[in-house]
């Protein structure tokens, strides 16, 4: 897969904290504690970092912001999203003046398409799923001469990322960090800052069993690809792995976790009924791995990211009604 454990590494602390200087304050120093329902309900010493109290509901804005901080003009951009990271650069990049077009899949949450085109992107529906609509999204930049920014390829969103570790160090000794795991940006980045900070945690990855081929790429250390991904956490549903993360991500992880739809499910119903927060799948994961392996964690401190809360309000009826 390329790079290694004890080479030099493309994402680096220094960048990260460089990155935490330069991030708006609208997106650093979010919420973290313990909440105690949900720690007794868990029977682990649970603090949530919540990413979602923001402009976009979701810790991607870090990233995108930091991306769009080191651009050394103002030409358009464009770039694919499943919606996350889609609304982060369109934030972004309207705050700075850089035209953007972003590219998902047909099956899109049309609340994230809405917003992005509220902050004036422009949204081009192409493919059945992300990585579909990233592989058009790539071969329209490269026809047009267009830069095409790609999450987790480009390091920039991985070091933003990275500044939820610095903030995490706050709460304390921690046994273990439970990091949602999709194309990689935020495990990489928040993983780099705590091997520099708490190297004794555990950094454990957390994926949906239906969308697992970054776990099943860096556990055998060969890329694999899946022809399609089976999931209602969309915002971590990735197929086709960006070499580029998986070198990052090697060596830092220390366990791999895999939950399902209905594991995803029953956490986001905790998430709401204990700490009032209304999680979308890919920001729930880290606490259905709690949910789901409730031995590995019981008693033990653990830190995990709520990284975003973007539902539809057919979605929040179907799954915290």
């Amino acid at each position: 897969m390329g790079g290694g454990g004890d080479g030099a590494r493309r994402i680096t602390f220094e960048r990260i904290e460089a990155a935490a200087k330069a991030i708006p304050p609208v997106f650093r120093e979010t919420p973290q504690y313990v909440c105690e329902p949900l720690a007794a309900a868990l029977r682990a010493a649970l603090t949530l970092k919540v990413e979602t109290a923001n402009p976009i509901r979701s810790f991607k804005g870090r990233g995108a912001s930091w991306l769009v901080a080191n651009l050394a003009g103002r030409e358009p951009l464009m770039c694919a999203s499943a919606g996350n990271f889609g609304q982060a650069m369109a934030w972004a990049c309207r705050a700075a003046g850089v035209p953007l077009t972003v590219y998902a899949g047909v099956h899109a949450n049309p609340l994230k398409l809405e917003r992005m085109r509220a902050m004036g992107a422009a949204v081009v529906l192409a493919g059945e799923d992300f990585d579909a609509a990233k592989a058009e999204g790539k071969r329209v930049a490269a026809a047009r001469g267009v830069r095409f920014v790609e999450d987790s390829r480009d390091p920039e969103p991985t070091e933003g990322a990275g500044t939820i570790g610095l903030e995490l160090v706050a709460a304390g000794m921690l046994d273990a960090v439970v990091v949602p795991l999709g194309n990689g940006a935020m495990l990489a980045g928040v993983a780099t800052a705590l091997r520099a900070l708490q190297p004794e945690a555990r950094i454990v990855a957390v994926q949906a069993d239906g969308a697992a081929a970054m776990t099943e790429s860096l556990q055998s250390g060969r890329r694999v690809v899946h022809d399609r991904v089976e999931t209602i956490a969309d915002g971590i549903g990735v197929r086709v792995p960006v070499p580029e993360a998986l070198a990052d991500l090697e060596g830092l992880v220390d366990e791999f976790l895999l939950v399902d739809d209905a594991t995803i499910v029953a956490a986001m119903k905790l998430l709401f009924a204990h700490a009032g927060l209304v999680a979308e799948p890919s920001g729930a994961v880290g606490v259905a791995a709690l949910l789901a392996h409730p031995a590995r964690f019981a008693g033990a401190r653990v830190a995990t990211v709520v990284c975003g809360g973007n539902l539809t309000p057919e979605q929040a009826r179907a799954w915290l009604g």
